[in-house]
């Protein structure tokens, strides 16, 4: 991979995190219709990657979650409101990525990460989309959501792991169906994944450590992480600004559309 390379996946990763399309179907379709080396720079590449866009989402949300942390104290205990009851919120719904990571062992991995199971739930949940704009009212403020409510959207990102779901496609749809509307389901859909990017960043970087990197390999992630940070952090400014005014059907089109490109090279290689 190039430096080149690792700029346009870097730019991939920092537009697909967080719109509801999934960074981690495009990173593998990427690699397997350009021919790039998934063995070598595979999953550790799409953790720097992912650290790009941790970067991105903690900028952009430092107030929250400053005014979070000094909170700290105000969340222990029952009838917190406020950056208080946010926080609560959070912690509830970061639960199921605990046991779900466990279960996500190295052969459940590298079984999940194919073209095929990416264009599958790029498919999946494209239809997810457009159903929940098509039912019900959507009228909440994500401080209206309930601890059963942040544990099913917590539910909703664990599914992710499973590339093609999308972290934000799935935690956007399902907050959309508890009457969420589509901007602030995504702001809390974008707070709640911060929790999940930056284990998974640790997680990795632990593996790297042991391995280590060559000077080579330590450029091109460091590119990655730059070129994600930023454009990471204007998808996020831009896309929150959208939402308030559009519908998820183009999102929905265009998943539809990669999964059937995908499928036809599947058949064609």
């Amino acid at each position: 991979m190039t430096i080149i390379g690792a700029v346009l996946l870097g730019i991939i990763q920092g537009l697909t995190e967080f719109l509801p399309v999934s960074s981690s179907a495009h990173l593998i379709l990427a690699r397997a219709f350009f021919g790039w080396n998934a063995e070598k720079f595979g999953l550790a590449f799409d953790v720097a990657c992912h650290a790009g866009t941790l970067i991105a989402v903690v900028v952009f949300f430092a107030r929250d979650l400053l005014d979070m942390a000094a909170a700290l104290p105000a969340a222990l205990r029952r009838g917190a409101g406020g950056p208080a009851r946010t926080l609560q919120l959070i912690v509830v719904g970061t639960l199921p990525i605990l046991p779900a990571g466990l279960l996500y062992t190295n052969r459940v991995e590298e079984a999940l990460r194919t073209p095929a199971v990416a264009a599958a739930m790029l498919a999946l949940v494209a239809v997810g989309l457009l159903a929940v704009e098509r039912v019900g009212a959507r009228q909440r403020d994500a401080s209206s959501l309930s601890l059963a409510e942040a544990l099913g959207l917590g539910l909703a990102q664990a599914t992710a792991l499973v590339p093609g779901v999308s972290r934000s496609g799935a935690t956007i749809t399902v907050g959309m169906a508890f009457g969420l509307r589509r901007d602030s389901a995504a702001r809390f859909s974008f707070l709640l994944g911060v929790p999940a990017i930056a284990a998974a960043a640790a997680k990795e970087g632990l593996s790297l450590a042991r391995t280590g990197l060559t000077p080579e390999m330590a450029v091109i992630f460091a590119v990655g992480v730059v070129a994600s940070a930023i454009v990471g952090y204007l998808t996020v400014k831009y896309f929150i600004r959208f939402l308030s005014g559009h519908r998820l059907d183009g999102f929905a089109y265009y998943r539809l559309a990669l999964a059937a490109a995908a499928l036809v090279w599947l058949v064609a290689h």
